[in-house]
């Protein structure tokens, strides 16, 4: 039962308004099962495969998460039925998400990725592209821009970690003004969610202070 224990937990932590993302790549299908039971309905993964199966086995009121670096040609796969997609990372990658939308004439959620770390493999949009995509954004008719989402630098440098968060926190802010479908912040994860939060973070993604380490076996 640590799983409904470990939820309830984070529930308890974190303010009404932030949403919780349970990371549930490489878990077991039995995990996500518990942790549904203990009322969890926002599960995130990271690869388009695993995240199709899963979400045929779990039922309906589960809202899917796409978290991972998102290949253009996968997004066929998830079209029909994702709820967020937080990892747009690129322009194209947009265009081929509006593609898809409208062949379902369905409008997708997505968050613009920006690229806050310190590690140059880390995915993401520079403020500039970020400009870019704005300025174009008439032509997405079928994408739904709900907000950004950063990855922060893998440390426990917390004076590094809340510049990163308070600078895509800050930047948020900025685009809110012009762009008001823009509502949420998706930044934090089991590590420094605390801290996110405390910068202006609205959702986080936790998965190994719910689910426990990580299994690598897949």
């Amino acid at each position: 039962m640590a799983i409904r224990e470990n939820l309830e937990h984070i529930i308890s932590e974190i303010p009404k308004n932030v949403s919780l993302v349970a990371v549930s790549k490489t878990k077991p299908f039995e995990d996500l099962k518990e942790a549904y039971e203990a009322g969890q309905r926002i599960f995130g993964e990271n690869k388009v495969q695993e995240l199709v199966e899963k979400q045929m086995q779990l039922p309906d009121d589960v809202q899917w998460h796409m978290i991972g670096h998102l290949q253009r040609n996968k997004v066929k796969y998830i079209a029909p039925f994702i709820s967020l997609i937080h990892s747009v990372d690129s322009l194209r990658l947009l265009k081929e998400i509006n593609k898809q939308g409208s062949k379902l004439n369905l409008k997708i959620n997505c968050l613009l990725q920006i690229h806050i770390a310190q590690e140059e493999n880390k995915f993401g949009l520079s403020a500039t592209e970020l400009d870019e995509i704005f300025t174009s954004i008439e032509d997405f008719e079928f994408v739904n821009i709900k907000g950004l989402m950063g990855m922060a630098t893998f440390t426990n440098d917390q004076v590094q970690l809340k510049s990163e968060f308070t600078y895509l926190a800050q930047l948020f802010k900025e685009k809110a003004i012009d762009f008001k479908n823009l509502e949420i912040l998706s930044m934090g994860m089991s590590g420094d969610y605390q801290l996110a939060i405390d910068c202006g973070s609205n959702m986080i993604r936790v998965g190994s202070r719910i689910f426990g380490a990580r299994n690598y076996h897949h």
